[in-house]
């Protein structure tokens, strides 16, 4: 991958950073083609999030499809995959572990606000080295914010009881899959009964919500890699497209075409030559 030297240097420290770098380090950019990274960790914090396009962050306590009002923070050491859907302009904070404390112990997804998101515009621009007085202050600005911002709660929690997590699994990998509570406990050698009591006890949502919330989350996905609505519906396994759009705008409050269509803010284009990596080895 050819980086700006400047860049370079970011990517070279974000992986081990120790008293010697600045409290935070702040990566702004754009990949054209879609990246994938696998489940991987480091001991800095990490909080990414985008100016146009869409990425989805797992962890073993749950799955985000991040659009452009939300980011999500993965704490230090918390294994975590991404992946990006189609081409994204993107941003990425990393936060040196001793400056973690006070910040959320758990992976979460957050709203991002105009203010986090210009102070992070404003960090990406700085050169490594020690922050000046000014940039110490807007530091503190996005630290923050990270600490401040009330998790969001749509993400798909994944259940901790093995026989839950089969099906949850299984469901992940084919949305469509129509069996019903029944039949996917029977197939988990389990009674349905718990399979419905358990769902609810470890991921605060009833079996059907949560096959539900993972079609709509992977409908996110397809919608973002260019797919039509109709053919969307069908592949999760919905009647027809109607119905689709009309889960879709109960959970979104608006439609899949003007979800996609809401325009990016003007700070998208900051240092657009730059590359946002997503790898294991770079901007994990």
């Amino acid at each position: 991958m050819n980086l700006p030297e400047h860049l370079k240097a970011k990517m070279a420290r974000v992986q081990h950073m120790d008293a010697s770098d600045p409290p935070l380090i702040a990566l702004v950019g754009r990949e054209s083609t879609p990246r994938v990274s696998q489940t991987h960790h480091h001991a800095s914090g990490q909080l990414l999030g985008l100016f146009n396009g869409l990425i989805s962050v797992r962890t073993s306590l749950g799955a985000w499809v991040v659009p452009t009002t939300r980011a999500v923070w993965v704490p230090p050491h918390c294994p975590h995959a991404a992946f990006s859907h189609g081409p994204f302009n993107g941003w990425a904070v990393y936060v040196r572990p001793d400056r973690c404390a006070g910040l959320p112990e758990q992976p979460r997804a957050i709203e991002v606000s105009g203010l986090l998101r210009e102070a992070v515009v404003r960090a990406a621009q700085w050169d490594m080295g020690p922050p000046d007085r000014a940039q110490t202050h807007v530091m503190q600005v996005i630290l923050d914010e990270i600490a401040l911002s009330p998790a969001d709660a749509f993400r798909l929690p994944m259940p901790g009881d093995a026989r839950l997590k089969r099906i949850a699994t299984a469901l992940v990998d084919n949305p469509a899959d129509a069996r019903t509570l029944d039949a996917w406990a029977a197939w988990a050698n389990t009674a349905p009964r718990t399979v419905s009591r358990r769902f609810v006890e470890e991921t605060g949502l009833t079996f059907t919500a949560w096959r539900q919330r993972a079609r709509l989350l992977r409908g996110l996905e397809l919608l973002a890699a260019g797919q039509p609505v109709g053919t969307v519906a069908l592949d999760l396994g919905y009647d027809n497209a109607s119905a689709f759009i009309a889960v879709f705008k109960r959970t979104f409050h608006t439609t899949p075409g003007r979800y996609f269509a809401m325009a990016s803010p003007d700070i998208a284009d900051v240092r657009a030559t730059e590359t946002l990596a997503t790898d294991d080895d770079t901007a994990g």
